[in-house]
C-alpha cells in the first residue's frame, strides 16, 4: 500500500451522502431474497453482480428499485444498515448521515415503522459497537407526486426525533426542485433540516431552485453549478456544502474521465466540497475508494485530502461541539 493510500485508509472521515438502499451488496440481496422467498431474476450472486453494470441514471434506478424488493422485514433493514456500518468501521469513517427512501418501501406495502425501526436499531448498535455517530435523512422520490411527498411527510412526523432532515432524490430531469417547494416549506416548519439532489443531471437552474425555493442547508451533488459563474460565487460566499460523489459521477457518465472530475476545481474556487459514495454497492466503491480515485486521477496532495475530510465534518448536521471533537481527531491525525 503506497503512502497516500495508507494515509486515506487510516484518516478519520464523515460520509454525508449515502443511500442505505444503495449499499445492498449482491451477496446480501441474494441472501435476503432466499430468506424472504422473493423471486428475483438472478440464479447466482455473480448474475446479480453482472446486473449492477449500467451506463446511465435510469438504468441504475431500474436495478436499484428491483433490489429493494428483497427488503421486507425489520431485520432486513437492520442487516442492510449494520453491514454498511461494519464497512465504515473498517474504513475509519466515524460519522455517517444516511438517506432512506420510505416511498420505495411503503408503496410496496412495507410500513414506515418497519423501515425506520430496522435502520435506527442498527444505527444504535453501530454507535455502541463501533463508536460511529449518525444522522438519518428521509428522501422524497422526485418522480412521484407532490401529494405523495406530503403523505410521506405526515407519516414521518411521529418519528421526528429519529430523522434530522428531508431530502430529494431519484431521476432529476423533468422533476425540478420547485415541484416540492411547498412540501419542503412544511418540513422546515416542522423542524426538519433540508437537503436536495441538484445539478447532478439537472442544470444550474435546479441548484438555484434548491437554494431559493427549498431553502436547503446542504446541496447534494451540485457538479453542474460550475457552469454558472454567478452561482459559483454565491456558493463560495455562502459556504453551503456540496456532497460530491466521484465514483457515482463516473459510473453514471456525468464524468467520462476521472482526470476531468470537478472536485479539485471546486476546492480551488473556494467551494466546500465533500467526498461521499452515494450508492457504493452499485458504483464500485465506498468512502476510501472514492478518495483513492480522485487522489490518483487529480494528483491530490495530503493537504487537499485533509481539506476534503475537514469539509465533511464541518458540513455535518452535528452540534458545534461534536464537529470540533471530530475535527480535532482529524487534525491530530494530519499532524
Amino acid at each position: 500500500m503506497d503512502d497516500l493510500k495508507k494515509f486515506i485508509w487510516n484518516m478519520p472521515k464523515a460520509e454525508l451522502h449515502l443511500h442505505i438502499e444503495g449499499s445492498l451488496e449482491p451477496e446480501l440481496m441474494f441472501a435476503l431474497a432466499r430468506r424472504n422467498k422473493v423471486e428475483i431474476p438472478f440464479a447466482t450472486v455473480e448474475e446479480v453482480r453482472d446486473a449492477y453494470q449500467f451506463s446511465n441514471l435510469q438504468d441504475f434506478l431500474d436495478i436499484y428499485y428491483q433490489g429493494m424488493s428483497v427488503l421486507l422485514e425489520e431485520q432486513d433493514f437492520y442487516d442492510l444498515t449494520f453491514a454498511y456500518l461494519t464497512k465504515m468501521h473498517e474504513q475509519n469513517v466515524i460519522h455517517v448521515e444516511i438517506f432512506f427512501d420510505p416511498q420505495g418501501h411503503t408503496d410496496r406495502g412495507i410500513t414506515f415503522a418497519t423501515v425506520i425501526a430496522g435502520i435506527t436499531r442498527a444505527l444504535s448498535d453501530g454507535l455502541e459497537k463501533y463508536g460511529i455517530t449518525s444522522n438519518l435523512i428521509m428522501s422524497f422520490l422526485r418522480h412521484l407526486s407532490e401529494d405523495a411527498a406530503f403523505a410521506t411527510l405526515a407519516e414521518a412526523l411521529p418519528y421526528r426525533d429519529r430523522i434530522i432532515a428531508v431530502g430529494l432524490d431519484s431521476s432529476e430531469m423533468g422533476h425540478p426542485p420547485s415541484k416540492f417547494a411547498r412540501v419542503f416549506e412544511k418540513a422546515k416548519a416542522e423542524g426538519f433540516l433540508a437537503v436536495a439532489h441538484a445539478g447532478e443531471e439537472g442544470p444550474p437552474e435546479y441548484v438555484c431552485e434548491a437554494l431559493d425555493l427549498l431553502k436547503v442547508d446542504r446541496l447534494d451533488h451540485g457538479n453542474r453549478a460550475l457552469e454558472d459563474a454567478a452561482l459559483v460565487m454565491r456558493l463560495a460566499e455562502s459556504q453551503i456544502a456540496l456532497t460530491v460523489c466521484p465514483l457515482s459521477n463516473y459510473k453514471l457518465a456525468g464524468v467520462t474521465d476521472m482526470r476531468a472530475h470537478p472536485i479539485k476545481k471546486m476546492l480551488e474556487l473556494g467551494l466546500k466540497a465533500t467526498v461521499n459514495s452515494d450508492d457504493p454497492a452499485y458504483f464500485g466503491g465506498y468512502m476510501n475508494e472514492n478518495f483513492e480515485a480522485i487522489t490518483e486521477s487529480l494528483n491530490l496532495t495530503k493537504e487537499e485530502i485533509l481539506n476534503l475530510a475537514r469539509n465533511g465534518f464541518e458540513a455535518s448536521f452535528c452540534s458545534d461541539t461534536e464537529k470540533q471533537a471530530m475535527i480535532s481527531r482529524l487534525e491530530a491525525y494530519g499532524a
